[in-house]
């Protein structure tokens, strides 16, 4: 089994950025398109757990189903939120990225970096522009 997972949507700026974060590292993930193949309610509560977050904690609002179902009321219990985020993978927020040295959102994309061994030393830009390290491999931000 691959001990580097991201739950990734290709659709997504910020987790096509986290994906190419991982690959400048040297890590090959395994690469879960949770939209396709959404993780179970087990899975999601190890997720969770592992993060140290809760439910609402991954709710993604925009370019969803939140608004309309009215995600926002505090009425709602973890378990009904598990119920939603099982019937609307895109209610997932992404990329969560897990390695043995932890798992984590990774919003924005640089947050991997906490996760992975020490980059090469060469930049790295992200898809907007944005330089996220250095010709040594330095963290700019």
């Amino acid at each position: 089994m691959n001990t580097h997972q991201i739950y990734h949507n290709p659709a997504c700026g910020t987790s096509r950025n986290t994906l190419a974060l991982m690959r400048h590292c040297g890590v090959e993930p395994q690469v879960i398109d949770y939209l396709k193949t959404p993780p179970s309610r087990q899975e999601l509560r190890q997720l969770l757990a592992a993060m140290g977050l809760g439910v609402r904690d991954i709710l993604r609002e925009r370019g969803t189903p939140y608004a309309e179902l009215g995600l926002d009321q505090p009425h709602w219990s973890d378990e009904q939120l598990l119920d939603f985020i099982e019937a609307h993978p895109i209610l997932m927020n992404r990329p969560i990225v897990v390695t043995p040295l932890g798992t984590r959102l990774c919003r924005p994309s640089e947050r991997v970096l906490d996760l992975l061994p020490e980059p090469p030393k060469k930049a790295f830009v992200k898809s907007d522009g944005e330089a996220v390290l250095d010709d040594q491999g330095r963290r700019l931000r």
